[in-house]
Formats: C-alpha cells, structure tokens, sequence
C-alpha cells in the first residue's frame, strides 16, 4: 500500500485524479482519529510497550503502533481504493511521496513518550495531492485537543469533550518578531545519537541557548517534547514561536504542515539558505504567524546553525 511515483500519467489523468473533496476527506480523517484515539487510550501495559526498535534504542514501536495504523489504512483503502497510502509502520525503504493522491500517516506520534506514559502523543494522519499537503489532522487522544487544517479554508484546535472549536492560530494578536532572545523554540534530539547530525543538533542547541556575551541567541528557552506533529501545531496555536527539527519524515509533518500555513506560518528547511522545501525534505524550521518579522528570525536562526543536517530523503 506504499505510494510510488506515477510521472508516466498524463496531465488529463493527473487532473482528475486531484479533483478530492477535502472536506469530505477531513470529515472522515477526525473521525478516524477519534476512533484510533481510543485505541491509543484503552491499550494495555503490554500493547503499550516497546516490543522492538528500528533504528537504534531510542526509536520505539509498540504493538499498538503497528494496530493502529492497520486500522486507519484498512478504513481508508476500503473507501478510496484509488488513493496512494504512506505510513510509518508500513513504509519500506525506497518507498516515496508521489503525486498520486496520498494519506501520510504515522498512528501515533510521540511512541517514546507513550511508552513512558507522558502524555504529549498524537495521531497524525495527512493527505497530499501532487506531492503537497492538502488536509491535516492531528489529535492528541489524551488531552483530546484536536487541530485540524484544510488548504485555503483555515486551520483550527477542537477541545473534543467540550466540542469548543477556535480558528488558528490563537494568539489572534500574531506578535510581531523582534529577535530570538524573545522566543521559545521546540528542538528534539531524534533517534541518531551519533555523527555530523548529532553534532549539528547538540551544538545548535547549545548556540542558541548561550548567553550574547558567548556568541550565543540566549532564546527564552528550548523544549522538547517528543512529537513533531503537535510542536507544529504549537507553532500554528502561536505558543511555541519556532520548531527546527532533522531526521523526522513526511508522516510526521504532512498533517501539521497544512495546520500550521493554515494558521499563517511557514515552514522553510532547517538547513540555511533553502526556502522552498517538499514535505519529505526531513529538514525544518517552523515559524509562528506574526504581523513582521518571519523572514529575519529565520535568517536571524539560520546564523546560529551549527553545520549542516545531512538527512536524506
């Protein structure tokens, strides 16, 4: 069920594949997201435990990952046969994003903070039609905070139990950026602990946080919490100011993307010097809404990366 690339249709083709009701689409997506939430919540102390790694013992999976995105693709195939699945717990290597009408999935983002029962987890589940996010939809089943975003029609933060729904991003006032020393920015180490990334990272992080008498940004502070679809979505609320992240993938952003740009922020590579990325560039800095200053805090942020990230996609 991975998505491949199809350059072979033609336009034609292409075009009536793209013709998508997104709104349809993002219906049946937060419905989805309800019903894994409650997967996610019930599971027991063994489903919710690691029982293997990936890459290394700091990249977890559980039997309730592998439950959950079987669920979601099973519901999704059955009612697009047509459409193009890309999931985490699914993906094999070579698989890619193509232009096809693609669901980006990953069934629960934040797996380490699950197992360790810190509740900052979240279901991401995305759609993207010619490789670029169309319909997000994130859902956080244990503060059951919801935040959805449909390109060109907004993005909002649903408080499921009280069905309280508020358009992105929150801080309607959308402050101006007046320098990094004022911001509070969301950096995560990931799964490579070693290498020119690890270094990157480490020392970016250090940079940052140094006082200006060191050469360093002094930020307010750093975060991280775990879970790269709802630190972007803490960029669209407008209460993390800048998220810079290596080594995630497109399930991980596809559906924060949408919410985020929706809510008036942008996302550029967290590499400097590149400001038209796809959503599989695995390389980011996502910056809030504000009323001026988005471009010189990402330059501004840009100077205090250390080295390059070297993440393929």
């Amino acid at each position: 069920m991975g998505s491949h690339t199809n350059d072979g249709d033609d336009g034609q083709s292409r075009q009536s594949c793209w013709k998508v009701d997104l709104q349809s689409i993002k219906t049946d997506m937060v419905n989805l997201a309800k019903q894994a939430g409650e997967m996610i919540t019930t599971a027991t102390a063994s489903a919710a435990t690691a029982v293997d790694t990936k890459k290394n013992s700091a990249d977890l999976v559980t039997e309730t990952d592998a439950a959950v995105e079987k669920f979601i693709s099973t519901h999704l195939m059955v009612k697009y046969p047509t459409f193009q699945f890309l999931g985490e717990e699914t993906y094999k290597p070579g698989m890619k994003l193509g232009k096809e009408p693609t669901f980006v999935v990953d069934p629960i983002d934040g797996t380490t903070n699950f197992v360790h029962r810190y509740p900052y987890v979240s279901i991401s589940l995305g759609f993207a039609v010619d490789r670029i996010p169309c319909v997000g939809v994130v859902f956080n089943p244990f503060t059951q905070k919801l935040y959805w975003g449909v390109k060109g029609e907004g993005s909002y933060i649903v408080d499921v139990q009280t069905g309280e729904e508020k358009r992105l991003p929150v801080k309607q006032e959308k402050e101006e950026f007046k320098g990094l020393d004022g911001t509070l920015v969301a950096i995560e180490w990931g799964s490579d602990r070693s290498g020119a990334n690890w270094k990157c990272k480490t020392e970016t992080w250090a940079k940052l946080g140094a006082s200006k008498e060191e050469g360093g940004a002094m930020v307010h502070s750093a975060r991280a919490l775990g879970s790269a679809a709802l630190n972007l979505c803490a960029v669209a609320e407008g209460t993390l100011d800048l998220y810079w992240e290596g080594g995630c993938w497109a399930w991980d952003v596809c559906a924060g993307w949408v919410i985020l740009k929706e809510a008036g922020g942008t996302i550029v590579s967290g590499n400097p010097g590149e400001w038209e990325i796809p959503v599989d560039h695995r390389k980011y800095l996502a910056v809030r809404a504000a009323k001026a200053g988005q471009k010189e805090i990402v330059e501004e942020f840009w100077g205090f990366v250390q080295g390059t990230m070297e993440y393929e996609s």
